[in-house]
């Protein structure tokens, strides 16, 4: 049997990245200048504690930090003998507990020693001397594992430990360590590394391996990363290995499973303008190509949240190094063009699409339907719309494509009257929907504004424009207050809408063919239109309904309690009912009837006393 193939020596010793450029002091350690520097004026006062607590996401630094910190601690060499935390020259120390085999640096995993024996031997371990350095320290990683009764174990111990003692824990679970164990520690929360950190230290560390790596690479891999510095040089060490010291961006997001950012602008721009099939001929061909549904989904909520980022924060496109040249050029274009409303709305959906997908037997097909809600809704109007639109006047009803940016900036398309068409910039054609829903958008003149005030068309059956000779009047029915409106419910049998308008409107003005009127905070959604549609029918005259935002007058509801509420009190202060109920403790006047009302008789009705007798007073 011939011998195996030999291993070369530089393969044998090999390392990976995440553990070969572990840094070693507080000089190389990214992203956490804060708590460096908290701990240089610490040290440099002499006032070091005896506990700390490192907390943080995966791979910002937790255990790295907590080695460097105890070399800190124990840090001697030539001419030095005190705590430092300037490590720039190895001390006598330093290289056995950056290995994790120094004898007087205990660490322990809490996932895995979890109990209060484990917990024991370190309180009975904490009394000895160290053996060779300056403190005996405890690194406890995960310590939010530990149970109930070894936290408590350890609260003593760890409120007044030997002053040889130190103790720094780790924990990604912040919320889950006991508060009685956070009072006794000074706390230190680790940062995600920013994006542009995270993509400089990306290029010098590939500089060193003397790899190959664009910018688009190292953007998406610090994307991936999430700010965890351990997961980007993993995907790295991965990429690496995956295209042979060559890496571009497209074998980083064929390695990933991640959608071609360029692709989910365009995806987006194919939403916005209600092209239905073209956003699912996009996701068909990001399937194929073998990016996951729901990694999809997620890539069109991030750049919603970009385009509204960008809308009130425009030069934060030029601070993110983690995006692309056309998600930076392309998502000014739509922030400037797109209402909040829109991109709020479409957020909305994308974050309850997501939820549904992951759930989905087939999370393809449920993308698919969430593509086509998103598609339908961008030329549904909001509510604010809709009223704004009814407050803009009586203008001639049109028909707009919603708008949104190609590579150049695009403008509003509409279809109305002369002068909304003059005042609207022409419309490029390569951005018309490929069919004309019934409800479009139509963006004002400036682009900064966050009020678009919309259309409704119903193209079957148009409504006329009202003649500018003819005043607005009801044809048969004359109306100058809630109470003739409430009069024709009861007249057309609608008894909801009767309710409606008593409890949730405030009136403001009435004149023919417009109402003012205000809200009250439980009014449906839904009153508006009704209440416009059923004026129309019932009156034969189109009618205007609009909103007062500040409107304080009483409701009908209300104004006739406050009537009942007078009468009562004046019922009560007449001397023979203020004599009826001091004889009968316990009742009162729940309703006054007065001759000549609406009412049937004129009759006070007391309410009797809670001992559930029979009597029953009427004066």
């Amino acid at each position: 049997m011939s011998d195996p193939t030999p291993v070369s020596e530089k393969q044998s010793t090999y390392r990976v990245l995440a553990r070969k450029y572990r840094p070693s002091d507080f000089s190389t350690l990214i992203g956490q200048a804060p708590m460096v520097q908290t701990l240089k004026n610490a040290f440099a006062a002499g006032r070091i504690a005896q506990a700390w607590m490192l907390t943080g996401v995966r791979g910002v630094g937790k255990t790295t930090t907590a080695r460097i910190l105890a070399r800190a601690l124990n840090y001697k060499r030539d001419g030095i003998d005190a705590p430092s935390v300037d490590l720039t020259e190895p001390g006598e120390h330093c290289a056995a507990i950056m290995e994790g085999r120094h004898v007087d640096i205990i660490e322990m995993d809490a996932a895995s020693h979890t109990g209060i024996d484990d917990i024991k031997q370190i309180i009975d371990g904490v009394r000895y001397a160290p053996v060779s350095a300056r403190y005996k320290v405890y690194i406890i990683d995960e310590i939010h594992m530990l149970s109930e009764k070894a936290f408590n174990a350890l609260l003593k111990t760890l409120e007044e430990p030997p002053p040889h003692a130190k103790f720094i824990f780790a924990t990604t679970e912040i919320r889950k360590v006991p508060i009685t164990v956070l009072s006794r520690c000074q706390r230190f929360d680790l940062r995600r590394v920013e994006a542009d950190m995270l993509v400089n230290h990306l290029a010098d560390i590939a500089q060193k391996e003397e790899v190959t790596v664009d910018d688009a690479s190292l953007a998406m891999i610090a994307r991936a990363a999430e700010g965890s510095v351990r997961d980007a040089l993993s995907i790295l060490d991965q990429a690496i290995a995956h295209t042979n010291a060559n890496v571009d961006d497209a074998s980083v997001r064929a390695m990933l499973g991640l959608a071609d950012r360029g692709r989910i602008v365009q995806l987006f721009e194919k939403i916005m303008k209600g092209e239905v099939v073209g956003a699912l001929q996009n996701l068909k061909g990001l399937y194929d190509q073998g990016a996951d549904p729901i990694v999809i989904l997620n890539d069109l909520a991030q750049f919603t949240h970009l385009v509204t980022r960008l809308k009130f924060v425009p030069e934060a496109a030029q601070m993110d190094a983690s995006l692309s040249p056309e998600e930076r050029d392309r998502g000014l274009q739509f922030a400037e063009q797109l209402s909040i409303q829109t991109l709020g709305r479409a957020w909305q959906m994308l974050l309850k699409g997501i939820g549904e997908a992951e759930m989905a037997a087939r999370p393809f097909a449920a993308a698919e339907m969430v593509l086509i809600r998103l598609a339908h809704a961008a030329d549904l109007p909001t509510l604010d719309q809709a009223i704004a639109r009814l407050d803009a006047g009586d203008a001639a009803p049109a028909i707009a494509a919603t708008p949104v940016p190609a590579h150049t900036p695009s403008a509003t398309h509409q279809a109305s009257a002369p002068q909304a068409t003059a005042a609207a910039p022409p419309q490029d054609p390569a951005l018309a929907p490929t069919s004309p829903p019934t409800m479009r958008l139509v963006a004002n003149g400036d682009p900064a504004s966050t009020a678009r005030p919309m259309e409704i068309v119903e193209p079957d059956e148009p409504t006329p424009a009202p003649d500018a000779a003819e005043p607005l009047e009801t044809k048969s029915v004359q109306i100058g207050s809630l109470e003739d409106i409430v009069a024709l419910c009861d007249q057309h049998r609608d008894p909801l809408l009767k309710v409606n308008i008593r409890r949730c409107l405030r009136p403001v003005s009435i004149e023919p063919g417009r109402l003012t009127i205000g809200l009250t905070d439980d009014a449906p959604q839904s009153l508006l239109g009704d209440l416009s549609k059923k004026l129309q029918d019932w009156t034969g005259a189109r009618w205007m309904v609009s909103i007062a935002r500040d409107a304080d007058t009483p409701t009908l509801d209300e104004r006739e309690q406050s009537r009942k509420n007078a009468l009562v009190t004046d019922a009560a202060k007449d001397p023979e009912i203020s004599r009826i109920l001091q004889d009968f403790p316990g009742a009162k006047i729940v309703d006054v009837r007065l001759k000549g009302a609406a009412s049937e008789a004129d009759a006070w009705q007391l309410e009797p006393p809670e001992d559930d007798s029979d009597t029953e007073l009427m004066p």
